[in-house]
Protein backbone atom coordinates (compact mmCIF):
# COMPACT_ATOMS: atom_id res chain seq x y z
CA UNK A 1 0.00 0.00 0.00
CA UNK A 2 0.84 3.56 -0.44
CA UNK A 3 -0.07 7.04 -0.13
CA UNK A 4 0.26 10.35 -1.28
CA UNK A 5 1.43 13.30 0.13
CA UNK A 6 3.51 16.37 -1.13
CA UNK A 7 3.55 14.73 -4.46
CA UNK A 8 5.69 11.82 -3.45
CA UNK A 9 4.69 8.43 -2.99
CA UNK A 10 5.60 6.57 0.65
CA UNK A 11 5.48 3.56 1.82
CA UNK A 12 3.21 2.01 4.53
CA UNK A 13 3.76 -0.06 7.14
CA UNK A 14 3.19 -1.81 10.50
CA UNK A 15 6.01 -0.33 12.38
CA UNK A 16 7.64 -2.63 14.63
CA UNK A 17 9.29 -1.43 17.92
CA UNK A 18 12.50 -2.81 17.09
CA UNK A 19 13.18 -1.06 14.25
CA UNK A 20 15.41 1.72 14.44
CA UNK A 21 14.41 5.30 12.94
CA UNK A 22 16.52 8.53 12.07
CA UNK A 23 15.31 11.53 10.52
CA UNK A 24 15.57 12.68 6.43
CA UNK A 25 18.55 14.56 7.32
CA UNK A 26 20.24 11.88 8.70
CA UNK A 27 18.97 9.04 6.45
CA UNK A 28 20.08 11.29 3.31
CA UNK A 29 23.34 11.91 4.85
CA UNK A 30 24.11 8.58 6.00
CA UNK A 31 23.45 7.80 1.83
CA UNK A 32 25.45 10.15 0.98
CA UNK A 33 22.56 11.62 -1.34
CA UNK A 34 19.81 14.70 -1.46
CA UNK A 35 16.78 14.44 0.21
CA UNK A 36 15.05 14.12 -3.14
CA UNK A 37 16.91 11.01 -3.62
CA UNK A 38 15.92 9.67 -0.70
CA UNK A 39 12.11 10.14 -1.46
CA UNK A 40 12.67 8.67 -4.52
CA UNK A 41 13.95 5.46 -2.98
CA UNK A 42 10.91 5.74 -0.62
CA UNK A 43 9.01 6.22 -3.58
CA UNK A 44 10.51 3.01 -5.44
CA UNK A 45 9.89 0.62 -2.23
CA UNK A 46 13.62 0.62 -1.32
CA UNK A 47 13.47 2.82 2.04
CA UNK A 48 10.54 2.05 4.28
CA UNK A 49 9.37 5.11 6.35
CA UNK A 50 6.50 5.99 9.00
CA UNK A 51 4.89 8.84 10.28
CA UNK A 52 6.44 11.29 13.53
CA UNK A 53 3.54 11.13 15.68
CA UNK A 54 2.74 14.83 15.95
CA UNK A 55 4.15 16.57 13.47
CA UNK A 56 4.22 16.08 9.41
CA UNK A 57 7.98 15.04 9.31
CA UNK A 58 8.85 11.01 8.90
CA UNK A 59 11.23 8.66 10.35
CA UNK A 60 13.32 6.22 8.14
CA UNK A 61 13.88 2.99 8.69
CA UNK A 62 18.00 2.46 9.10
CA UNK A 63 18.13 -1.17 8.33
CA UNK A 64 16.65 -0.25 4.88
CA UNK A 65 18.98 2.77 5.00
CA UNK A 66 21.89 0.51 5.64
CA UNK A 67 20.83 -2.34 3.15
CA UNK A 68 20.65 0.27 0.13
CA UNK A 69 24.25 1.56 1.09
CA UNK A 70 25.57 -1.67 0.92
CA UNK A 71 24.11 -2.53 -2.74
CA UNK A 72 25.16 0.79 -3.76
CA UNK A 73 29.05 0.59 -2.64
CA UNK A 74 29.41 -3.00 -4.01
CA UNK A 75 28.25 -1.91 -7.39
CA UNK A 76 30.65 1.25 -6.73
CA UNK A 77 33.75 -1.58 -6.84
CA UNK A 78 33.55 -0.76 -2.68
CA UNK A 79 33.40 -4.77 -2.15
CA UNK A 80 36.95 -5.52 -2.41
CA UNK A 81 38.04 -2.63 -0.22
CA UNK A 82 35.76 -3.62 2.21
CA UNK A 83 36.96 -7.49 2.00
CA UNK A 84 40.70 -5.97 2.46
CA UNK A 85 39.98 -3.56 5.18
CA UNK A 86 38.94 -7.12 7.20
CA UNK A 87 42.71 -8.05 7.56
CA UNK A 88 43.74 -5.67 9.67
CA UNK A 89 42.46 -2.70 7.96
CA UNK A 90 40.70 0.55 9.06
CA UNK A 91 38.02 0.03 11.82
CA UNK A 92 34.93 -0.86 10.89
CA UNK A 93 33.41 -0.30 13.76
CA UNK A 94 32.45 2.73 16.12
CA UNK A 95 34.00 2.24 19.63
CA UNK A 96 34.66 4.76 22.76
CA UNK A 97 36.51 1.85 24.50
CA UNK A 98 40.30 2.06 23.75
CA UNK A 99 42.25 3.38 21.00
CA UNK A 100 45.80 2.43 19.49
CA UNK A 101 47.74 5.22 18.18
CA UNK A 102 50.94 7.03 17.95
CA UNK A 103 50.78 7.80 21.09
CA UNK A 104 50.42 3.91 22.34
CA UNK A 105 47.47 2.36 24.03
CA UNK A 106 44.64 4.09 25.34
CA UNK A 107 41.60 3.32 27.69
CA UNK A 108 38.72 6.10 27.13
CA UNK A 109 41.37 8.30 27.07
CA UNK A 110 43.79 7.55 30.13
CA UNK A 111 47.48 6.34 28.70
CA UNK A 112 46.77 2.29 29.16
CA UNK A 113 50.60 2.47 30.56
CA UNK A 114 50.24 4.85 32.88
CA UNK A 115 47.64 3.66 34.48
CA UNK A 116 49.66 0.09 34.81
CA UNK A 117 52.28 1.40 36.50
CA UNK A 118 50.58 3.97 38.98
CA UNK A 119 49.15 0.90 40.30
CA UNK A 120 45.44 1.36 39.41
CA UNK A 121 44.10 -1.96 40.05
CA UNK A 122 42.03 -4.30 37.57
CA UNK A 123 39.31 -3.41 39.38
CA UNK A 124 38.66 0.27 38.79
CA UNK A 125 40.41 -0.11 35.02
CA UNK A 126 37.53 -2.52 34.18
CA UNK A 127 34.89 0.31 35.65
CA UNK A 128 36.31 2.68 33.48
CA UNK A 129 36.22 0.47 30.45
CA UNK A 130 32.43 -0.22 31.40
CA UNK A 131 31.12 3.14 32.62
CA UNK A 132 33.54 5.65 30.98
CA UNK A 133 34.33 7.29 34.43
CA UNK A 134 37.97 5.82 36.73
CA UNK A 135 36.95 5.73 40.15
CA UNK A 136 38.92 8.25 42.30
CA UNK A 137 39.79 5.17 44.42
CA UNK A 138 40.26 1.54 43.41
CA UNK A 139 36.80 -0.25 44.28
CA UNK A 140 36.02 -2.95 46.63
CA UNK A 141 34.23 -6.20 44.93
CA UNK A 142 32.54 -8.57 46.67
CA UNK A 143 34.33 -11.95 47.29
CA UNK A 144 32.72 -14.86 46.49
CA UNK A 145 32.26 -18.63 46.57
CA UNK A 146 32.19 -21.73 44.20
CA UNK A 147 29.22 -21.60 41.78
CA UNK A 148 29.61 -25.04 42.05
CA UNK A 149 32.23 -27.81 43.78
CA UNK A 150 34.83 -27.51 42.37
CA UNK A 151 35.85 -31.72 42.45
CA UNK A 152 33.25 -32.08 40.26
CA UNK A 153 34.57 -29.82 37.13
CA UNK A 154 38.14 -31.17 38.56
CA UNK A 155 36.89 -34.98 37.99
CA UNK A 156 35.92 -34.17 34.54
CA UNK A 157 39.21 -32.75 33.10
CA UNK A 158 42.45 -34.40 32.68
CA UNK A 159 45.19 -33.11 35.39
CA UNK A 160 47.40 -31.62 32.51
CA UNK A 161 44.35 -29.22 31.37
CA UNK A 162 45.50 -25.64 30.57
CA UNK A 163 44.01 -23.20 32.72
CA UNK A 164 42.24 -21.48 29.73
CA UNK A 165 40.82 -24.94 28.49
CA UNK A 166 39.37 -25.11 32.16
CA UNK A 167 37.97 -21.73 31.98
CA UNK A 168 36.31 -22.69 28.91
CA UNK A 169 34.65 -25.61 30.69
CA UNK A 170 33.68 -23.65 33.63
CA UNK A 171 31.69 -20.53 31.83
CA UNK A 172 28.92 -22.66 29.97
CA UNK A 173 28.11 -24.33 33.33
CA UNK A 174 27.82 -20.84 35.15
CA UNK A 175 26.00 -20.04 32.53
CA UNK A 176 23.40 -22.81 32.84
CA UNK A 177 23.10 -22.13 36.65
CA UNK A 178 22.13 -18.38 35.82
CA UNK A 179 18.37 -18.46 35.08
CA UNK A 180 18.22 -14.91 35.01
CA UNK A 181 21.18 -13.85 32.06
CA UNK A 182 19.35 -13.07 29.30
CA UNK A 183 18.11 -9.47 28.49
CA UNK A 184 19.75 -8.14 31.69
CA UNK A 185 19.87 -4.40 32.25
CA UNK A 186 23.25 -3.00 32.13
CA UNK A 187 23.77 -2.56 35.61
CA UNK A 188 22.94 -5.83 36.53
CA UNK A 189 25.30 -6.93 33.38
CA UNK A 190 27.86 -4.91 35.03
CA UNK A 191 27.33 -7.34 38.76
CA UNK A 192 27.30 -10.03 36.58
CA UNK A 193 30.30 -9.39 35.07
CA UNK A 194 32.12 -8.42 38.12
CA UNK A 195 31.10 -11.82 39.67
CA UNK A 196 31.81 -13.72 36.55
CA UNK A 197 35.75 -12.05 36.49
CA UNK A 198 36.25 -13.03 40.24
CA UNK A 199 35.12 -16.17 39.47
CA UNK A 200 37.65 -16.88 36.39
CA UNK A 201 40.41 -15.91 38.58
CA UNK A 202 39.26 -18.02 40.96
CA UNK A 203 39.58 -21.31 39.40
CA UNK A 204 42.47 -21.06 36.83
CA UNK A 205 44.36 -24.17 38.90
CA UNK A 206 40.90 -26.43 38.61
CA UNK A 207 42.38 -29.01 37.30
CA UNK A 208 45.40 -29.63 39.30
CA UNK A 209 44.56 -27.98 42.92
CA UNK A 210 40.94 -27.48 43.09
CA UNK A 211 41.26 -27.03 46.82
CA UNK A 212 42.60 -23.56 46.32
CA UNK A 213 40.06 -22.44 44.48
CA UNK A 214 37.61 -21.13 47.45
CA UNK A 215 40.69 -19.34 49.22
CA UNK A 216 41.35 -18.16 45.93
CA UNK A 217 37.65 -16.71 45.56
CA UNK A 218 38.02 -15.14 49.32
CA UNK A 219 40.98 -12.72 47.92
CA UNK A 220 40.03 -8.66 48.09
CA UNK A 221 41.17 -8.66 44.52
CA UNK A 222 41.55 -10.10 41.43
CA UNK A 223 45.79 -10.43 41.11
CA UNK A 224 45.23 -11.89 45.00
CA UNK A 225 43.19 -14.35 43.52
CA UNK A 226 45.42 -15.17 41.37
CA UNK A 227 48.64 -14.98 43.87
CA UNK A 228 46.66 -18.12 45.67
CA UNK A 229 45.36 -20.06 42.81
CA UNK A 230 48.51 -20.29 41.36
CA UNK A 231 50.53 -20.48 44.73
CA UNK A 232 52.97 -18.06 44.30
CA UNK A 233 55.59 -16.83 46.92
CA UNK A 234 56.98 -13.89 45.56
CA UNK A 235 56.03 -11.01 48.12
CA UNK A 236 55.85 -8.43 44.95
CA UNK A 237 53.79 -10.83 42.88
CA UNK A 238 49.78 -9.09 43.22
CA UNK A 239 51.14 -5.96 41.97
CA UNK A 240 53.14 -7.07 39.34
CA UNK A 241 50.20 -9.45 38.45
CA UNK A 242 47.83 -6.57 38.61
CA UNK A 243 50.14 -4.76 36.10
CA UNK A 244 49.79 -7.26 33.72
CA UNK A 245 46.43 -7.71 33.90
CA UNK A 246 45.71 -4.09 33.52
CA UNK A 247 47.62 -4.06 30.13
CA UNK A 248 45.62 -6.83 28.88
CA UNK A 249 42.35 -5.52 30.09
CA UNK A 250 41.53 -4.65 26.09
CA UNK A 251 43.13 -3.99 22.64
CA UNK A 252 39.78 -2.17 20.60
CA UNK A 253 39.07 -4.73 17.60
CA UNK A 254 41.17 -7.87 18.34
CA UNK A 255 39.92 -11.62 17.17
CA UNK A 256 38.32 -12.10 20.43
CA UNK A 257 36.86 -8.97 21.33
CA UNK A 258 35.39 -8.73 17.24
CA UNK A 259 34.22 -12.12 17.86
CA UNK A 260 32.50 -11.23 21.74
CA UNK A 261 30.48 -8.21 19.70
CA UNK A 262 29.52 -10.17 16.75
CA UNK A 263 27.60 -12.19 19.83
CA UNK A 264 26.66 -9.71 21.43
CA UNK A 265 24.84 -8.32 18.27
CA UNK A 266 22.83 -11.81 17.93
CA UNK A 267 21.45 -10.60 21.85
CA UNK A 268 23.16 -13.64 22.96
CA UNK A 269 23.77 -13.58 26.99
CA UNK A 270 27.29 -12.69 28.52
CA UNK A 271 28.49 -15.70 29.66
CA UNK A 272 27.55 -16.98 25.55
CA UNK A 273 29.66 -13.94 24.15
CA UNK A 274 32.67 -14.57 26.60
CA UNK A 275 32.66 -18.05 26.12
CA UNK A 276 32.55 -17.22 21.87
CA UNK A 277 35.82 -15.01 22.57
CA UNK A 278 37.83 -17.82 24.45
CA UNK A 279 36.78 -19.89 21.84
CA UNK A 280 38.46 -16.76 19.44
CA UNK A 281 41.30 -16.62 22.03
CA UNK A 282 42.75 -20.04 22.15
CA UNK A 283 43.66 -19.73 18.50
CA UNK A 284 47.58 -20.11 18.23
CA UNK A 285 47.67 -16.84 16.51
CA UNK A 286 45.98 -15.24 19.36
CA UNK A 287 45.98 -15.89 23.08
CA UNK A 288 47.85 -18.85 21.77
CA UNK A 289 51.06 -16.94 21.17
CA UNK A 290 52.13 -17.36 24.94
CA UNK A 291 51.85 -20.99 24.59
CA UNK A 292 54.18 -20.51 21.27
CA UNK A 293 56.85 -18.27 23.32
CA UNK A 294 56.76 -20.66 26.18
CA UNK A 295 57.93 -23.53 23.60
CA UNK A 296 60.42 -21.65 21.83
CA UNK A 297 62.17 -20.78 25.27
CA UNK A 298 61.92 -24.43 26.13
CA UNK A 299 63.68 -25.17 22.47
CA UNK A 300 66.46 -22.52 23.50
CA UNK A 301 66.90 -24.01 27.19
CA UNK A 302 70.19 -22.04 27.91
CA UNK A 303 71.31 -18.33 27.02
CA UNK A 304 73.98 -19.55 25.09
CA UNK A 305 71.93 -21.45 22.58
CA UNK A 306 69.32 -18.53 21.61
CA UNK A 307 71.48 -17.09 18.46
CA UNK A 308 71.53 -20.20 17.21
CA UNK A 309 68.13 -21.53 17.60
CA UNK A 310 67.12 -17.80 16.36
CA UNK A 311 69.29 -18.00 13.48
CA UNK A 312 68.29 -21.16 12.26
CA UNK A 313 64.77 -20.44 12.73
CA UNK A 314 65.20 -17.54 10.69
CA UNK A 315 66.90 -19.33 7.90
CA UNK A 316 64.33 -22.11 7.86
CA UNK A 317 61.98 -19.05 7.32
CA UNK A 318 60.56 -20.33 10.66
CA UNK A 319 58.78 -17.41 12.72
CA UNK A 320 59.76 -16.40 16.06
CA UNK A 321 57.04 -16.02 17.94
CA UNK A 322 57.04 -13.29 20.81
CA UNK A 323 58.25 -10.11 17.96
CA UNK A 324 56.44 -7.78 15.89
CA UNK A 325 53.50 -6.34 16.35
CA UNK A 326 51.17 -4.81 13.43
CA UNK A 327 49.87 -1.51 14.92
CA UNK A 328 53.49 -0.89 16.90
CA UNK A 329 56.22 -0.76 13.74
CA UNK A 330 58.25 1.14 16.70
CA UNK A 331 57.31 -2.03 19.69
CA UNK A 332 54.44 -2.63 21.39
CA UNK A 333 54.49 -0.55 24.52
CA UNK A 334 53.55 -2.65 26.60
CA UNK A 335 55.89 -5.04 26.63
CA UNK A 336 58.58 -2.77 28.62
CA UNK A 337 56.87 -2.25 31.93
CA UNK A 338 56.20 -6.30 31.73
CA UNK A 339 59.69 -7.47 31.02
CA UNK A 340 60.97 -4.67 33.21
CA UNK A 341 58.77 -6.39 36.44
CA UNK A 342 60.32 -9.74 35.38
CA UNK A 343 63.80 -8.80 35.50
CA UNK A 344 63.17 -6.86 38.65
CA UNK A 345 61.76 -9.83 40.72
CA UNK A 346 63.76 -12.65 39.70
CA UNK A 347 66.58 -11.59 37.16
CA UNK A 348 68.79 -14.89 37.88
CA UNK A 349 65.42 -16.91 36.58
CA UNK A 350 66.55 -19.33 33.80
CA UNK A 351 63.57 -18.31 31.56
CA UNK A 352 63.89 -14.82 32.00
CA UNK A 353 67.66 -14.80 31.11
CA UNK A 354 66.68 -16.69 28.07
CA UNK A 355 64.23 -14.62 26.74
CA UNK A 356 66.35 -12.08 27.43
CA UNK A 357 69.03 -13.70 25.58
CA UNK A 358 66.53 -14.50 22.45
CA UNK A 359 65.43 -10.73 22.77
CA UNK A 360 69.06 -9.66 22.28
CA UNK A 361 69.56 -12.12 19.26
CA UNK A 362 66.40 -10.73 17.46
CA UNK A 363 67.22 -7.06 17.80
CA UNK A 364 71.10 -7.81 16.78
CA UNK A 365 69.20 -9.38 14.12
CA UNK A 366 67.42 -6.09 12.73
CA UNK A 367 64.12 -7.99 13.83
CA UNK A 368 60.80 -6.19 15.20
CA UNK A 369 60.51 -5.23 18.94
CA UNK A 370 59.08 -7.77 21.47
CA UNK A 371 55.01 -8.44 21.70
CA UNK A 372 53.40 -8.93 25.09
CA UNK A 373 53.21 -11.93 24.66
CA UNK A 374 57.34 -12.50 25.46
CA UNK A 375 56.33 -10.09 28.37
CA UNK A 376 54.15 -12.16 29.74
CA UNK A 377 55.91 -15.24 29.45
CA UNK A 378 58.58 -13.70 31.17
CA UNK A 379 56.68 -12.48 33.93
CA UNK A 380 55.23 -16.04 34.20
CA UNK A 381 58.24 -17.86 34.64
CA UNK A 382 59.94 -14.94 36.91
CA UNK A 383 57.10 -15.94 39.35
CA UNK A 384 57.37 -19.40 39.42
CA UNK A 385 53.72 -19.57 37.89
CA UNK A 386 52.84 -23.09 35.82
CA UNK A 387 52.35 -23.13 31.93
CA UNK A 388 49.86 -21.88 30.15
CA UNK A 389 49.21 -19.09 32.95
CA UNK A 390 50.61 -15.98 30.67
CA UNK A 391 47.88 -17.04 28.46
CA UNK A 392 45.92 -17.26 31.18
CA UNK A 393 46.66 -13.41 32.10
CA UNK A 394 45.76 -12.95 28.75
CA UNK A 395 42.44 -13.75 28.73
CA UNK A 396 41.80 -12.73 32.62
CA UNK A 397 42.70 -9.24 32.04
CA UNK A 398 40.95 -9.09 28.09
CA UNK A 399 37.60 -10.07 29.90
CA UNK A 400 37.20 -6.27 31.08
CA UNK A 401 37.36 -5.59 27.65
CA UNK A 402 35.26 -8.41 26.19
CA UNK A 403 32.45 -6.74 28.46
CA UNK A 404 32.94 -3.19 27.81
CA UNK A 405 32.60 -3.74 24.05
CA UNK A 406 29.33 -6.05 24.93
CA UNK A 407 27.67 -3.54 26.69
CA UNK A 408 28.67 -0.74 23.75
CA UNK A 409 27.49 -3.21 20.86
CA UNK A 410 24.27 -3.80 22.90
CA UNK A 411 24.06 0.13 23.63
CA UNK A 412 24.21 0.35 19.31
CA UNK A 413 21.83 -1.92 18.92
CA UNK A 414 22.71 -3.24 15.22
CA UNK A 415 23.18 -6.78 14.21
CA UNK A 416 27.31 -6.98 13.03
CA UNK A 417 26.26 -9.10 9.21
CA UNK A 418 28.73 -8.32 6.67
CA UNK A 419 27.85 -9.79 3.27
CA UNK A 420 29.95 -12.29 1.32
CA UNK A 421 31.80 -11.53 -2.33
CA UNK A 422 30.80 -15.23 -4.53
CA UNK A 423 33.90 -16.44 -6.05
CA UNK A 424 33.62 -19.68 -7.89
CA UNK A 425 35.65 -22.54 -7.68
CA UNK A 426 37.69 -21.62 -10.18
CA UNK A 427 38.28 -17.87 -8.89
CA UNK A 428 36.26 -16.26 -11.35
CA UNK A 429 33.93 -13.01 -10.36
CA UNK A 430 30.38 -13.78 -9.27
CA UNK A 431 29.31 -11.53 -12.68
CA UNK A 432 31.42 -13.88 -14.86
CA UNK A 433 29.68 -16.77 -12.83
CA UNK A 434 26.52 -15.07 -13.63
CA UNK A 435 27.17 -14.08 -17.86
CA UNK A 436 28.37 -17.11 -18.34
CA UNK A 437 24.89 -19.11 -17.35
CA UNK A 438 23.13 -16.75 -19.40
CA UNK A 439 21.33 -18.02 -22.45
CA UNK A 440 21.10 -16.38 -25.73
Amino acid sequence: MSRRKGGRSQSRFVHRPEDELVTAVEAATFLGVKRATLYTYVSRGLVRCVPEPGSKENRYVRADLERLKVRHDARAGHAAVASGALRWGEPVIDSSVSQVGAEGLAYRGHSAVALATSGRSLESVAELLWSGALPEEDPSWASEEPALPPSELARLLPRGTTPVAALSALVPLLAARDVGRFAAPPEQEKARARRLLRQLAGWVSVAQAPGRVARALRAPTVAESLVIAWDTKVKRAPELLNRALVLCADHELNVSTFTARVTASSGADLYACVSAAMAALSGPRHGGACDRVEALLAEVGKPERATAVVHERLRRGDAVPGFGHQLYPDGDPRSPPIMDAAREVKPEAQSVRVARAVLDAMRKAGHPEPTIDLGLVMLAEALGLPPGAAATLFAVGRMTGWVAHILEQREQGHLLRPRARYVAPDGSAADKVMARGKGP
